[in-house]
């Protein structure tokens, strides 16, 4: 069994991005999550931050892993856990430019397609066993408008619609700044050492592993 994780180059004027930083550690891992099964190995590809091209280098990774799981992987400035992400919207809408210079706005990431996907992880059972081993995680009921958004919506559309991506299981989590991140930033921002969220992200693929379907317990917010 193959397992397809993604995390984007820097953007915004950053020289690292943690989410590619903690994907590639896991590059060649191989997760021993059912005794009588085969390992899962895991593989790691960088994706551009940029409208479309995520999506064709997305397309790439799993034409090359052929994966039964994939899980993208992004920076969330500003939040100080692991959160899975339990919805993708089909909206571009930039704050800033990306990577190409490009800024939709209001604008649709897939013509004709549903307003939005579900993640098909069991993000609640993620985040209980993240918690249960002590690094800091909640769910997520906003990927946003980026390049994120825009790569997980994908993703979802592809596992909806493609034969390639039948049986295929996916989702997005973001993870917070690094330390050397936050560092440079006014405001005290959180942030997660890499080793945590290296860590977390094999908890995370273990449970994906080992959980066809999802906890029954609040996984929401009031705002």
């Amino acid at each position: 069994m193959h397992v397809l994780l993604t995390g984007f180059e820097p953007f915004d004027g950053e020289s690292v991005n943690p989410s590619w930083e903690a994907a590639r550690a896991l590059e060649g891992w191989r997760c021993e999550f059912a005794p009588q099964e085969p390992a899962a190995v895991v593989h790691a590809r960088r994706i551009p931050c940029a409208f479309g091209a995520a999506l064709d280098a997305l397309d790439a990774a799993i034409d090359e892993v052929r994966p039964a799981l994939v899980l993208c992987i992004g920076q969330a400035g500003g939040r100080s856990e692991i959160t899975p992400e339990r919805v993708a919207i089909n909206i571009d809408d930039g704050r800033i430019c990306d990577n190409a210079g490009r800024q939709p706005i209001d604008q649709p990431v897939i013509e004709g397609a549903p307003a939005a996907y579900f993640s098909s992880l069991p993000i609640k059972a993620m985040v209980r066993a993240l918690r249960d081993a002590g690094v800091p995680a909640s769910v997520s009921n906003s990927a946003g408008t980026f390049v994120c958004n825009h790569l997980f919506f994908g993703l979802m559309h592809r596992i909806a619609t493609r034969p390639v991506a039948v049986g295929m299981r996916g989702g997005f989590i973001h993870i917070p700044l690094l330390p050397q991140q936050a560092a440079r930033l006014p405001g005290a921002l959180p942030s997660l050492a890499l080793d945590a969220a290296t860590q977390g992200l094999r908890i995370a693929v273990g449970t994906a592993l080992q959980v066809s379907g999802d906890l029954r317990e609040s996984g929401g917010a009031l705002h």
